[in-house]
């Protein structure tokens, strides 16, 4: 049994790779979705990532279709108590921003989308410079306070906003953030390390990072000469023109290769293994795309092998 691994300083234990919830209701409609989930969840995983703006992007949907979707599944399988749902607010059409009301009626709308009385991991999908920190702290821990919230994260926030509304929640004893979903990959580090992450782990903050496979580039299928079919084709194939994506290819096949495993799974595990990561998101279309990422529980690199892809990576 894999073991969970502590989110933060809250009392929620979560499976070392979040399942993303993007695609649910955009590539992979509910019949996928559900049969995704179910072997997530049979290979013990309990952790889903949503936002309420998912798929909004996508012509007749309006936003909440991945949390619908993923409401239906926790309602049809009975698996509430067991589950870590992670959700967004901020980015849906009808509800954009972090205003206090705007907070606490975008709240409502996630839980009734998903069928719960309490979201367990609430996380600000982009920070509002217009809105004070503390007028968003308050909020976020109103909720806490209401019971409709486990525990707040924030994704997308600038180090000075994360320290600010740290140092606002400690002062006032208001929920304070455990987590942060920061853009964090083999190619895209400075996205998060540095100052970012040093905030994160003095506060003993857990990353939850987003893009952990550069948009499917470092599942190591998007090679010179190669046409992929996907909808996200454009973003991970940039990573090809470059001799940082170059380099970081290499030393993934040549780890992959030694340890007879994926290139997604050696590249999951190398964030894995990271500073403050608690568990990287990954999403899957379909079922035959999550072993890889499954993988990242039981994968442990090398000192080596995670030295050969850091300094690759650099």
């Amino acid at each position: 049994m894999t073991s969970l691994r502590p989110l933060g300083s809250s009392d929620l234990d979560v499976f070392p790779l979040a399942l993303g919830g993007n695609v649910f209701g955009w590539t992979a409609d509910e019949a996928h979705s559900f049969a995704v989930l179910d072997a997530y969840a049979a290979a013990g995983g309990n952790f889903i990532d949503s936002a309420d703006t998912y798929s909004s992007w996508v012509p007749g949907n309006e936003g909440g279709e991945s949390e619908t979707v993923i409401g239906k599944w926790l309602a049809s399988r009975g698996n509430r108590d067991e589950i870590v749902v992670a959700t967004k607010v901020g980015s849906h059409p009808q509800f954009k921003g972090l205003s206090a009301p705007n907070l606490k009626a975008a709240a409502e709308e996630s839980l009734r989308r998903l069928g719960t009385d309490r979201i367990d991991l609430y996380y600000t999908h982009f920070d509002d410079p217009s809105v004070p920190v503390e007028e968003i702290v308050t909020a976020l821990d109103d909720l806490v306070q209401a019971g409709k919230v486990r525990a707040v994260g924030a994704s997308n926030i600038s180090t000075e906003r994360l320290q600010e509304s740290l140092d606002f929640a400690d002062r006032e004893g208001l929920a304070r953030y455990v987590a942060l979903q920061p853009h964090y990959n083999l190619v895209s580090r400075d996205t998060y390390e540095g100052p970012l992450q040093q905030v994160a782990s003095r506060a003993g903050l857990a990353a939850v990072p987003y893009y952990a496979l550069a948009a499917g580039f470092l599942t190591g299928k998007y090679r010179p000469g190669t046409t992929v079919e996907s909808p996200r084709a454009a973003g991970a194939e940039q990573h090809l023109a470059t001799e940082r994506g170059q380099k970081v290819l290499a030393a993934l096949d040549t780890v992959a290769e030694a340890r007879g495993a994926e290139v997604a799974s050696v590249a999951l595990a190398w964030l894995a293994a990271r500073p403050t990561v608690a568990a990287p998101i990954a999403s899957a279309r379909t079922v035959k795309q999550l072993p890889a990422l499954l993988a990242v529980a039981d994968l442990t690199l090398t000192e080596a092998e995670l030295s050969l892809l850091t300094v690759a990576s650099a």
